[in-house]
């Protein structure tokens, strides 16, 4: 148990190192760094689209990195915005690492980008523990999933300078109990903003923008992301040997190494 302690630390404590050193970086070329992590079929590509749309059309140099366990699907989504993405092909780890990130940066990210969308691996679970060197984490979720998704994945919701709602334009047909919802990502998360999104009317996607634009701008986002850290070291998230369960789960023994494509 101790040694299986001990790597979990080490392992997390060379992604965190790795990391700031990208946030420093990042911060010198001047670049946003948003994480959007999610559950799969939250609705975060559709949102992400509609909000890298809107950015270039109010004159933003904006990019995206996407990661998925397979197929090309949201890196070709996404460039319909006009928008510069790079799909990375993870190979069954359920969750992006700064090294990868950073990998990704140095080699392919368009010079001057001032806003850069890194859409998480599906999944609140992996993702949650991994700093990316970003500037703002948003965990979104959909009115389909449960008002009780906060309390049973505090770190990624705690973690979050921003909670997005998605797909409330449903949230009558499927009972979504708004008033819970809310009561639950304050337990975990006091103060932080909500916001309430519709991909396919278009609610809240200029608010969203205006979020980043203003982080972009100077101002702090609500929230450190060493609250990841503090909930982690109290057991409230599953680290690198759970991660290892997932692996085995999407890899099927192929063991590859993760490839980024470009789109």
């Amino acid at each position: 148990m101790c040694r299986s302690v001990d790597v979990r630390t080490a392992v997390l404590a060379k992604n965190d190192g790795l990391a700031a050193e990208l946030r420093a970086e990042l911060a010198r070329r001047r670049v946003t760094a948003v994480n959007l992590l999610s559950s799969p079929g939250s609705g975060k590509t559709a949102l992400l689209e509609l909000v890298l749309r809107r950015a270039r059309e109010r004159g933003q140099t904006v990019a995206a990195l996407t990661a998925d366990l397979a197929t090309e699907n949201d890196a070709r989504r996404l460039a319909r915005s006009g928008a510069p993405v790079r799909q990375v092909l993870t190979g069954g780890l359920c969750h992006l690492e700064s090294a990868q990130v950073r990998a990704l940066i140095d080699d392919w990210l368009p010079d001057p980008t001032r806003l850069l969308f890194v859409e998480n691996v599906g999944n609140l679970v992996c993702p949650a523990s991994y700093d990316l060197g970003e500037t703002l984490r948003v965990t979104l979720m959909s009115v389909t999933e449960g008002e009780d998704k906060p309390l049973k994945y505090p770190t990624a919701f705690g973690a979050a300078h921003l909670v997005v709602l998605t797909k409330t334009d449903i949230a009558d047909a499927v009972g979504f109990d708004d008033a819970a919802f809310t009561t639950a990502v304050e337990r975990v998360n006091p103060g932080v903003e909500i916001l309430r999104t519709s991909a396919r009317t278009g609610q809240g996607v200029d608010t969203l923008l205006d979020r980043v634009l203003a982080v972009a701008g100077g101002v702090a986002p609500h929230a450190p992301l060493l609250a990841a850290k503090h909930l982690r070291a109290h057991g409230h998230d599953h680290g690198p040997a759970q991660d290892r369960h997932h692996e085995h789960d999407h890899d099927h023994g192929h063991g590859r190494a993760p490839r980024p494509t470009t789109a």
